[in-house]
């Protein structure tokens, strides 16, 4: 799933991994792949193309069509399965709940279970299956056509796949549209219903033709025109090959209303873009993974690799305490000579979000500052005892007055410097200032539960309206209790010395209870030898210039990160060596789990 409304169309194409890719070459370009699936219709099979939602399958089958040279073959659109639109919109009304005083802009909802199962008419299907059973040679195509009671009916099963970035801007530009609506929703609604029902069913059908092989072949789709297709085993094989390293993700990038300018320079980003807001360097269900095999990329969704590597990327612990969920999320908040700060905002908690959202856990947070600018700050916790209840009755009167409120006469400040750690756990009232970046490293949560609390009367420069503001949710989930004095006891830079040696030491800037991963920076001159224990760890090159990460098993294993870049390593991958290749010391900012 996906909750990016909004990302830049650029793609990022120095975050590449170069691999071997061990013999396979997919065949790429629409034509070519056409002919193989409309050789394998001629052969007298049936075959299933099924996709993840914003794949351009008509451009597939009408090319299909073309190559097939007169022989007889059956074309259905998984979409006639489905139950009447009103049915449908019915259904789906408790999971899109309409309460404006609530949600104002209606963001929020539950994530839907029911499969495309609950979605089609089982008689439709019934038909299709006993069709399918009498007759050779033919296409079923669409969203849904991978359904369990209809898997061993093909002797051909396709999955279609794009990356979250590549669907969202395709809703965005209309050229997809939600399954089985009865009218096409404004944008904001669209993808509101695409998070917690079109992208949950389609990551639930794909993990399940993954996890039980039930998969023949396999097409990454980015670009319609330079589709490349590859047997299942070969995308095993290119998986394999990428997580017995360490790799890093293709970043997504936003503008926001309150973005700066540091990665707009440090990566040389379209100078089109009016800012950089976010940059989504490792969230698992955002970004995407690219092996570079020669000449050609080839991308898939991160996650898609996360179901089909489960335990060896991931860890025995991971696998079994989080599901084969990638359980941390990592992305940079640039506010670098910006016009203000993030919006004032809490998240919530465990118990409200599976009761609320049927999402999988808590919303906890962490800024690692990476770099500052005059006056930079960080907004964490209330000021005094009462500052809770006095800011609350302020933002309520703000919200309906759209005055300016002095927030800063309630939220504590804690000045930013380099290499300052604060965490962040549910319920606590925070804000990034302006003139800073940060590594923000999160919790489990699949979507964005941000409460806004106050955002100093703000537009959104992609609606042109306010910006949302929660009150309601943020009330009944934040910590006032949370003063100045509790949040520098408890979550301000709070570590120790792990390990050190000549030049060298491993020190943990911060943990909590409530936080389930350990915040660690390995500082170094030349060199440092690391282990994974089985437990998966993130990287981050938060200061100096350029370092190589390899495994110590087989050095032809590597990354050379550039200045914050941020690379994974594989739970499998064991011992690994991190040499500095710039000139100086060095701090790598590492994320892992705690032991259980």
């Amino acid at each position: 799933m996906s909750f990016m409304f909004h990302p830049y169309p650029y793609v990022d194409h120095d975050a590449v991994n170069v691999i071997s890719g061990r013999g396979v070459t997919p065949v790429k370009g629409t034509i070519p792949v056409a002919k193989k699936i409309a050789a394998l219709l001629k052969e007298g099979k049936n075959v299933a193309v099924d996709a993840y939602p914003g794949a351009d399958v008509t451009v597939l089958v009408n090319t299909v069509r073309q190559q097939l040279g007169g022989a007889a073959v059956t074309f259905i659109d998984a979409e006639s399965l489905l139950k009447d639109a009103d049915t449908i919109a019915d259904m789906l009304l408790p999971y899109l709940p309409e309460d404006r005083e609530e949600d104002p802009v209606l963001l929020y909802g539950r994530r839907y279970k029911g499969g495309y199962e609950g979605l089609q008419d089982d008689r439709k299907v019934q038909a299709l299956k006993e069709l399918l059973g009498r007759e050779k040679s033919v296409l079923v195509y669409g969203r849904g056509a991978l359904v369990s009671a209809l898997r061993g009916c093909y002797g051909a099963r396709i999955w279609m796949d794009v990356t979250p970035r590549t669907a969202a801007l395709s809703f965005k530009y209309g050229h997809a549209r939600n399954l089985g609506a009865k009218a096409d929703l404004p944008y904001g609604l669209l993808m509101r219903r695409n998070y917690y029902v079109d992208f949950e069913t389609a990551v639930d059908l794909r993990w399940s033709l993954i996890r039980e092989k039930q998969l023949d072949y396999y097409i990454t789709a980015d670009v319609p025109e330079e589709m490349q297709l590859v047997s299942f085993g070969d995308l095993l094989t290119l998986f394999d090959e990428l997580c017995e390293r360490p790799f890093r993700c293709r970043p997504v990038y936003l503008e926001g209303v309150w973005g700066g300018f540091y990665f707009t320079r440090l990566r040389h980003l379209p100078s089109k873009m009016r800012n950089c807001a976010w940059i989504f360097d490792m969230i698992p269900m955002e970004v995407s993974i690219v092996a570079k095999l020669g000449d050609n990329e080839f991308e898939a969704p991160f996650f898609t690799f996360i179901q089909a590597m489960g335990e060896k990327l991931l860890g025995r612990q991971a696998m079994e305490q989080f599901g084969g969920y990638f359980p941390i999320r990592f992305n940079y908040d640039d506010t670098y000579h910006s016009n203000g700060n993030m919006s004032v905002q809490c998240h919530p908690d465990e118990a409200y979000v599976v009761k609320n959202h049927d999402e999988l856990g808590r919303q906890d947070e962490s800024y690692y500052v990476c770099v500052t600018a005059q006056g930079a700050k960080t907004f964490l916790g209330f000021n005094e005892k009462d500052s809770c209840r006095e800011f609350f009755e302020k933002a309520r009167e703000a919200e309906k007055t759209h005055e300016l409120i002095d927030y800063e006469k309630y939220i504590n400040a804690v000045p930013s410097v380099p290499g300052t750690q604060v965490m962040i756990p549910a319920g606590t009232v925070h804000a990034s200032g302006r003139n800073q970046v940060i590594l923000e490293i999160g919790s489990l949560t699949v979507g964005s539960y941000t409460y806004k609390l106050y955002d100093y009367q703000r537009i959104d420069p992609q609606t042109g309206l306010p910006r949302p503001i929660h009150l309601k949710m943020g009330s009944r989930v934040i910590h006032g209790e949370r003063t100045k004095e509790w949040v520098r006891d408890n979550l301000v830079n709070h570590g120790y010395v792990v390990r050190e040696g000549k030049d060298w030491k491993e020190v943990v800037v911060g943990e909590h209870d409530l936080l389930y991963f350990s915040l660690r920076n390995l500082i170094f001159w030349d060199k440092i030898e690391d282990d994974t224990d089985g437990l998966f760890h993130v990287l981050s090159l938060v200061d100096g210039e350029k370092v190589k990460v390899v495994s110590q098993e087989d050095p032809s294993k590597f990354y050379i990160m550039n200045s914050l870049d941020i690379v994974v390593i594989p739970a499998s991958l064991g011992k690994y060596t991190i040499e500095n290749l710039g000139v100086g010391s060095v701090t790598v900012h590492k994320t892992l789990l705690k032991k259980v």
